[in-house]
């Protein structure tokens, strides 16, 4: 890195949170960065990242671009800036980019691609991100890790206090509550101050200056823990997404250039993570009026062909296109 960053004390670390949809699964693409002392991989995944060099690089964006294609051999299309962290304290998740004593200010960026193309560099996949949030996939219903072990345990870290019951319950839908499948970030952080990602207890041992290993996964139902301050980062991804979704239509940044509209509504509904009632989604799509009908069929779908259709991109010159809402399918 530059000598005027380390020096300032301060290092701008930028990572990717790039997003695809697979057989109907979101996924994102992770990196295992190697020491650069033993060359060894990481045993955690991340996301594609690195320090932000003021020298080198002549804006953010360009140098996180060129960090993915680095590491991962993938060249990225749509992206946006997600949000800066520069949390100092034991209460928020600790971003590192091998800067030693230096703080780190953490920029994550959303990254949007149609298809999931093998990279074929090392150490380099794609993972479904329930991987990384369990709790997330309410498609099936309500997820029983949720009360079987979520649950149980952030009310033992709650104890009699009302303010942390009252945030957890709101949350994590307990108790009746409502599920707001945006508040993935906010989910993650409770869990972390918590004590429940694993994340944390190896944060606090660095912040008192030793060096732990890597953590371990406390239990499936909390999810895979990853280096650095990343799941915060994916979190966020993911929450931005999710209401994002409902007010521009970056759903078609996932899609193919030909789809179905069942291929559409599973690409949403794999984002959102909840269910959508079919026909009032189509109605949601053609009051929308994002799509056209391409007047062929689809022969691939192993059922009755269906009919393909495209997004109108050029609205987006045009006017100020919309979302897609979600009419959620009701038990």
């Amino acid at each position: 890195m530059s000598g005027p960053a380390a020096s300032s004390g301060i290092v701008i670390g930028l990572s990717a949170v790039v997003v695809a949809v697979r057989d109907g699964e979101v996924v994102v693409l992770t990196v295992r960065p190697h020491d650069a002392v033993t060359d060894i991989a990481s045993p955690l995944p991340g996301l594609p990242f690195g320090p932000f060099d003021p020298e080198g690089h002549r804006t953010f964006e360009l140098a996180l671009r060129a960090f993915v294609t680095e590491q991962t051999r993938f060249q990225l299309g749509y992206v946006e800036q997600l949000y800066t962290f520069g949390d100092k304290g034991r209460d928020a998740p600790r971003a590192e980019v091998g800067a030693g004593a230096a703080r780190v200010v953490s920029i994550g960026y959303l990254g949007l691609t149609p298809k999931a193309t093998d990279t074929q560099a090392p150490d380099t996949a794609w993972a479904p991100w329930t991987r990384f949030f369990p709790w997330e996939d309410w498609r099936a219903g309500r997820p029983a890790l949720l009360d079987e072990a979520i649950a149980p345990a952030l009310r033992r870290w709650a104890g009699d206090d009302a303010d942390r019951l009252s945030r957890a319950r709101l949350a994590f839908a307990l108790d009746g509550a409502p599920w707001n499948e945006e508040r993935v970030l906010e989910r993650y952080e409770l869990l972390y101050e918590a004590g429940l990602a694993p994340e944390a207890a190896r944060d606090r041992d660095r912040a008192d200056g030793h060096d732990p290993a890597e953590p371990v996964a406390l239990s499936a139902a909390l999810g895979e823990p990853m280096i650095s301050d990343h799941r915060r980062i994916l979190a966020t991804g993911l929450s931005r997404l999710r209401g994002k979704i409902k007010y521009r239509p970056v759903a078609f940044e996932l899609t193919p250039a030909e789809f179905t509209l069942s291929t559409l509504q599973r690409t949403v509904e794999a984002i959102a993570g909840v269910p959508l009632h079919k026909q009032n989604f189509r109605r949601v799509v053609e009051r929308e009026d994002l799509v056209e009908g391409l007047g062929r069929l689809d022969s691939e779908t192993g059922g009755r062909p269906a009919e393909l259709f495209r997004f109108r991109r050029e609205i987006l010159g045009a006017r100020q296109a919309g979302g897609l809402s979600l009419p959620l399918l009701r038990e």
